[in-house]
């Protein structure tokens, strides 16, 4: 049973650095212990200095060498109502192959590698793969414009490419290749795009590859490389809106434990869960609680190639109906559009559903009472999580702090504020 999360939360304020040790021997799988669970410099933090881990072992490799590698890690659906099923076992075969081909084709420690996909099992097996052989992966939203695919490119000194043919949303194809085509048109030293074809019609050209034909000759063995505690993992842009995108660096081993924490204890996950988170990875939502947070901690997730609104408004209950999911994360955004289509969950059967949650933006009021009661049942409760891409888990969820944080509501000035008053958060 967990400890009392308000316990918890003491112990990470009162000694942060035997709680953050405490969690780390606890959650991870380490190659070596790190010298040190904090050290700074001013603003420069260095976390478990001296560690040695692979994000990618304590997803996979552990899960599978315990006795759990039947478990099903991926379930992938579309608008077409098509499925496929991926252990465990199977997904750490995938990105072993994956591996040994990028090392095949020099990709190497250190490399940038941009990733260009639809929500796909394809797309999270070469973000793993990527991370396996320590490579960074910059994974950039399969709806972005050649022009902003460019931007990210050359600003990360990208080399590769690895995209697919096309994606398919709202009943059309949508090509991807022709845009992947155009971005990398002129980058300057830029070397191969890896394309995952999903019509075996597709032509490639000479500096092209064709992923599931070089992956399927490659070994099903493949050691993960043994990181830094501070090497980099990914590189995320943010989207631009207020200027030019920045790329935000997480390194490997506060972000394993970070989001496997946040994972497991704003959720409550429990092993026979099914998880659904309904991001894009191409934002950090989707980074941490569509790959990294639910596989580190052995979970079965849905991943939805498709509109929350195609075929029919009602394609997101229908799902929830039919995998039996228990934790649904989603965003204030997508339950403000579903609640405009009336009171259609009740058509459904959703009772598998156990813990609600919203990111992304403010949950109001109105959709909060919709969201707990038409689809929760009233019965589930509603994690509401702020946070950001930098810090790449929950900060604050439902008002609480979460471990390690403290925060406070402040005029201009910085007096604190009572509760029911507008102010700065700090």
């Amino acid at each position: 049973m967990k400890e009392d999360f308000s316990l918890l939360y003491k112990k990470s304020l009162l000694d942060p650095t035997g709680f953050w040790a405490e969690m780390a021997e606890k959650e991870l799988f380490w190659f070596k212990r790190w010298n040190s669970v904090i050290q700074k410099d001013g603003f420069d933090v260095r976390w478990f200095d001296g560690g040695k881990i692979n994000i990618t072992h304590n997803c996979l490799d552990r899960h599978v060498s315990s006795g759990g590698g039947n478990k099903i890690a991926y379930i992938w659906t579309n608008e077409k109502g098509e499925e496929i099923k991926i252990t465990y076992k199977e997904l750490l075969e995938k990105v072993n192959q994956t591996s040994n081909f990028l090392k095949s084709i020099g990709i190497r420690k250190g490399d940038v590698i941009t990733v260009y996909m639809p929500l796909t099992i394809e797309q999270i097996v070469n973000v793993l793969a990527i991370a396996r052989i320590g490579a960074i992966h910059s994974v950039v939203f399969a709806g972005f414009s050649y022009q902003a695919l460019n931007t990210r490119i050359t600003d990360s000194g990208s080399k590769f490419l690895i995209t697919a043919d096309y994606t398919y949303r709202k009943g059309k194809k949508i090509d991807l290749l022709s845009v992947a085509r155009e971005a990398v048109a002129g980058v300057e030293g830029f070397k191969k795009i890896i394309v995952f074809k999903r019509e075996p019609e597709t032509k490639l050209t000479d500096w092209e590859i064709d992923f599931s034909e070089e992956t399927s000759k490659c070994s099903k063995e493949f050691e993960a490389e043994q990181m830094d505690s501070e090497d980099k993992l990914f590189v995320l842009y943010t989207s631009g809106t207020t200027g030019k995108p920045k790329g935000i660096i997480h390194t490997v081993a506060g972000y394993n434990l970070y989001t496997h924490v946040t994972m497991e204890y704003s959720f409550d996950l429990k092993d026979n869960d099914t998880f659904w988170c309904t991001a894009d990875t191409g934002w950090i939502t989707g980074h941490s609680y569509v790959i990294y947070g639910p596989l580190s901690n052995h979970a079965t997730s849905v991943i939805y190639e498709g509109a929350p609104d195609f075929p029919n408004p009602e394609v997101w209950w229908n799902i929830i109906e039919k995998y039996k999911v228990s934790i649904f994360y989603t965003s204030p955004t997508a339950i403000r559009m579903l609640m405009s289509f009336g009171n259609l969950p009740l058509k459904h059967d959703l009772g598998s559903l156990r813990v609600l949650g919203s990111v992304g933006e403010p949950l109001n009021e109105t959709a909060r009472d919709w969201f707990s009661e038409f689809i929760g049942g009233g019965k589930c409760p509603v994690m509401d999580t702020w946070w950001q891409t930098e810090t790449g888990g929950h900060m604050i969820v439902n008002g609480i702090p979460f471990f390690g944080f403290e925060a406070q509501v402040v005029t201009k000035s910085g007096k604190e504020l009572p509760s029911n008053k507008k102010g700065f958060l700090v």
